[in-house]
């Protein structure tokens, strides 16, 4: 008799947690719905808007008629041909770079345990950003030494990569020490490193002619501008292993909320999955910088607000994120292209515009819980 207050009781603790549980789903499963509908239109909105605007029913019907290989008239093939070859790219581009900068965010925030880290924040796109000036200035003097010379296209991305992941392991070892992670040390060398990347930037852009001036300028504000099919097919190798991994670092990572020790004894290979979120994240935002330049904020704009919606379970913050920093990056640059048409507005300072006031937002807020 005595028991049955206690099972009664037990009873509907389960109730409530599995009726939360329900919810969680339901909203979950809710804010992908939305966030994919937003990708969806911001896309074709991309599409239509331009020096020579598509309605969205002709952006529909040039894409579909491109696929299916009907005949058109003259002004469906002047669409499809203005779609195609200058829209769809700058298009697919944006998404993609948009999609990497946000999970690289949220996997550097997972790795590091803290939603301030960045990687334009704390010096890892200035890393890239370096060394793909350095391939803008000096490239025609270092590409007959390296072992990639017979593909000189290749040569600003894989540089790129390489610039990042020097800057990024740099970084950790600085910020990590008997098993944790120093959120202040981590600030602190980014904006160090930062600093100096952008002093030895600002030496190559000193000694560059008006051609590479130009092309430095691009990498500094950033810019989809320039893409092509070419740039699209550049950058999807690095986009592609962070899709791939998504499937198993969002359960690592969760793991790792908890403490590297923690982790540990749960059986999960830490030291591993440092390096392998360590090289995804260089490889990725190496790429992103060298498409489309050096566009900051994102990575931290988009994990925390998602936080904010659907909660830190890694295994739907990771894939949620590359829906909003996708559709965040597209809609900034439509913004971009409307705000002082018909000139093109950087990217970058719109991002920067947005980014910069929220992160002071979320250090204020911050500030007043630890108060």
């Amino acid at each position: 008799m005595g028991a049955s207050p206690a099972r009664a009781a037990t009873a509907g603790v389960g109730v409530t947690l599995a009726a939360a549980l329900q919810r969680r789903r339901r909203r979950t499963a809710f804010v992908f719905g939305l966030l994919m509908l937003i990708v969806a239109a911001t896309s074709v909105l991309s599409l239509g808007l331009g020096a020579v605007p598509i309605p969205p029913g002709r952006t529909l019907a040039a894409l579909w008629t491109s696929v299916t290989g009907l005949p058109v008239d003259a002004d469906a093939a002047r669409d499809s041909l203005v779609i195609l070859n200058i829209r769809l790219p700058r298009t697919l581009l944006g998404l993609i770079v948009g999609a990497t900068l946000a999970v690289s965010g949220a996997l550097m925030q997972g790795l590091f345990r803290n939603p301030l880290a960045d990687p334009g924040l704390v010096g890892v796109s200035s890393g890239a950003a370096l060394a793909a000036a350095t391939v803008i200035v000096l490239g025609e003097r270092l590409l007959p030494y390296l072992p990639f010379a017979v593909l000189p296209f290749a040569a600003l991305p894989i540089a790129a990569f390489f610039g990042g992941l020097l800057f990024t392991s740099v970084l950790y070892g600085l910020s990590s020490g008997s098993g944790r992670t120093s959120i202040a040390t981590l600030l602190l060398a980014g904006v160090a490193l930062g600093a100096m990347a952008g002093a030895i930037t600002g030496l190559l852009t000193f000694m560059s002619n008006d051609q590479q001036l130009r092309d430095l300028t691009f990498w500094s504000l950033g810019s989809l501008g320039g893409a092509t099919w070419t740039k699209v097919a550049t950058i999807l190798p690095a986009f592609i292993p962070m899709a791939i991994a998504l499937s198993f670092l969002g359960r690592s990572l969760n793991a790792l909320s908890l403490g590297e020790a923690e982790a540990f004894h749960l059986g999960l290979p830490v030291e591993r999955i440092k390096r392998i979120v360590i090289v995804v994240v260089a490889l990725a935002v190496g790429a992103a910088v060298a498409a489309a330049g050096v566009i900051g904020f994102v990575g931290i704009v988009v994990p925390h607000l998602l936080r904010l919606a659907i909660g830190a379970n890694h295994k739907v913050l990771l894939p949620a994120s590359a829906l909003l920093g996708a559709a965040l990056l597209l809609g900034s640059d439509i913004l971009a292209r409307l705000i002082v048409a018909p000139a093109e507005l950087p990217i970058g300072i719109l991002t920067a515009a947005i980014g910069a006031p929220f992160f002071l937002w979320l250090l204020l807020a911050r500030r007043r819980m630890v108060t």
